[in-house]
């Protein structure tokens, strides 16, 4: 069962887990603002309660986590959004993510694989509150040719390779952030979409992440 009160007693956890992630380097005011503004707890079981503000990763069902708040933070920031943007989210999971993305101005639309997990975020009151966000139950290799082009693809899962239809999908100048790399251990890329369609790579941290996987379920 999911809580559904925010006490002052959570707000001072989540007070907490920011100066954490922050002092891990995040920098980003909107990324702090919105990890400060989510009541992490809502998306855990009840009996998670206490531990909802640690700085870890925590398993959700389906083989699939809620990822730990400074990889949330630390993608986030990656991306250097501005208001308005359309965003594109592979792997849905818990909806954290793609609701700290919406509490910074952005639209959000999140491709989940897992059937279970898909309907479940259907249930969840608190993302009735982000009208900015929009759920869709499909293959993430395969993206939202419908909706595109977009300023920005986040892959929350780890890519054995950089999906090129995801990049299709992308605008010129916009950029995708991904965890690259099919062992147990990933690295974190930032590729910008040149007005030319070629490809800027930067590289940053080694992150863990659940494989990104082909097709639905």
């Amino acid at each position: 069962m999911r809580p559904t009160e925010d006490h002052y007693r959570h707000k001072g956890l989540r007070k907490k887990l920011v100066q954490g992630i922050q002092s891990k380097g995040i920098s980003d005011e909107r990324v702090l603002d919105a990890i400060l503004e989510v009541p992490r707890h809502y998306f855990l079981d009840s009996a998670f309660d206490e531990l909802a503000y640690e700085d870890r990763a925590f398993p959700i069902g389906e083989g699939q986590t809620i990822s730990q708040p400074y990889t949330v933070a630390y993608q986030s920031q990656l991306l250097e959004l501005k208001p308005f943007m359309k965003v594109l989210e592979i792997g849905t999971g818990s909806a954290y993510q793609a609701v700290v993305l919406a509490e910074m101005g952005v639209q959000v639309y999140t491709i989940e694989r897992q059937k279970k997990l898909f309907e479940a975020n259907k249930k969840f009151d608190l993302l009735k509150k982000y009208p900015t966000i929009k759920f869709f139950y499909g293959d993430g290799y395969e993206g939202l040719p419908t909706y595109a082009p977009f300023d920005r693809v986040l892959i929350t899962a780890a890519a054995p390779e950089v999906p090129q239809k995801l990049i299709d999908q992308l605008k010129p100048g916009g950029m995708m952030v991904l965890p690259l790399g099919s062992g147990d251990i990933q690295q974190m890329m930032r590729l910008t979409k040149l007005e030319n369609g070629a490809l800027k790579e930067e590289v940053f941290d080694h992150f863990s992440f659940v494989p990104m996987i082909v097709g639905k379920k």
